[in-house]
């Protein structure tokens, strides 16, 4: 049986909500496995920015706080309906090792819980970014 090994949250812009006031970015959860290959988790999560001032919104946006913000949109959510941050957290890692063991990858929701999480931003976001 093939281990996971980290999980990566590859960010890219909405090319058909972006302009200078506004963007938007699409955020893609993956399991890497030990054999090198990656697993979709979730593929429906990203987030928008507004900038209400004359500026353009590229110019208050981060790398750092969009790999913080990629983290928090793929989960766990915020409690709601009376559930703590540890019961929305261990829905969420069992949720995810659910759409794993339908791959045919067997992991328990604590192991995925503690992988490593890096985030990747594509070339685009990151040429936005810089200002070009």
């Amino acid at each position: 049986m093939t281990a996971v090994t980290r999980l990566v949250t590859y960010v890219d812009l909405d090319k058909a909500v972006t302009d200078a006031q506004h963007t938007s970015v699409t955020a893609r959860l993956e399991a890497v496995l030990a054999d090198d290959r990656s697993l979709v988790l979730l593929n429906d999560r990203g987030w928008s920015w507004t900038s209400s001032a004359p500026t353009n919104v590229w110019s208050h946006i981060s790398a750092e706080e969009i790999a913080e913000e990629a983290r928090t949109v793929v989960g766990p959510d915020e409690p709601t309906g009376g559930e703590t941050h540890e019961q929305m957290a261990a829905g969420h890692w069992s949720f995810l090792a659910g759409i794993l063991t339908q791959q045919g990858v067997d992991v328990e929701a604590q192991e995925l819980a503690g992988l490593s999480h890096d985030v990747v931003l594509s070339e685009d976001l990151r040429a936005r970014i810089r200002g070009q």
